[in-house]
């Protein structure tokens, strides 16, 4: 069938297609879906898709993908979304993601999500990303994250963030850190600590913090700890 014939075909059509007709058809083809026919393929069709299929779809047609449908797409494939597909989602598409699909998203990928995709993340979906991806998330998207998803962060992922990712977190997010988590960061990540953000540390917080890294603090950030933070240095 030509692109234009498939554009033609009816949502019944779309939802009569065998698992077979589905895997068979071009990247053509799928390219040219409109996003209602897009969101009336069956989710079994949709797990037949293969890579380059997937990587066919544009930013509307990802954006038209149900909650299912998401969930259904083959691990292996979900990388081969286009960066504009992955922005295309929805945030309930976002939340839809297994975790299997989270921890096999690219960097450029995860680096693509806008602020409030980032602030869907599920938790779980959260604590399976690499620290490579993690690293791959700009500023913005670093504060986005809730109190919730930072506690959420393994100690690697907390060891792993940059020191501009570090410096980027709001007061409240650093008062969300765990102590194992900010016993995990290195002399660099607590020189980036800010003075407002060292006044927002917990006294159990500026305990954690490695002996050989308490150096690291600027001197703008020792002064900005608070008196009960000056008392529970050890």
């Amino acid at each position: 069938l030509s692109t234009a014939a498939i554009r033609g075909l009816s949502t019944e059509a779309i939802v009569a297609l065998t698992t077979e007709q589905a895997a068979a058809l071009s990247t053509a083809q799928v390219a040219a879906l409109s996003t209602t026919q897009v969101a009336a393929i069956e989710t079994a069709d949709i797990v037949a898709l293969g890579s380059a299929q997937v990587g066919a779809l544009s930013s509307a047609q990802a954006a038209a993908l149900t909650t299912a449908q998401v969930a259904a797409i083959d691990t292996a494939d979900i990388k081969a979304l286009s960066t504009a597909a992955i922005r295309g989602l929805g945030t309930d598409a976002i939340v839809a993601l297994t975790t299997e699909q989270a921890a096999a998203l690219s960097t450029a990928q995860v680096a693509a999500l806008s602020t409030a995709q980032v602030a869907a993340i599920e938790t779980a979906d959260l604590a399976a990303l690499g620290t490579a991806q993690l690293r791959g998330l700009g500023t913005a998207q670093i504060q986005a994250l809730s109190t919730t998803q930072i506690v959420a962060l393994s100690t690697d992922q907390v060891a792993g963030l940059g020191t501009n990712q570090v410096a980027a977190l709001t007061t409240t997010q650093v008062a969300a850190i765990e102590t194992a988590d900010i016993v995990a960061l290195g002399s660099a990540q607590v020189g980036a600590l800010s003075s407002a953000q060292a006044a927002a540390l917990t006294t159990a917080q500026v305990a954690a913090i490695d002996t050989a890294d308490i150096k690291g603090l600027s001197t703008a950030a020792i002064r900005g700890l608070s008196t009960e933070a000056i008392v529970a240095l050890t």
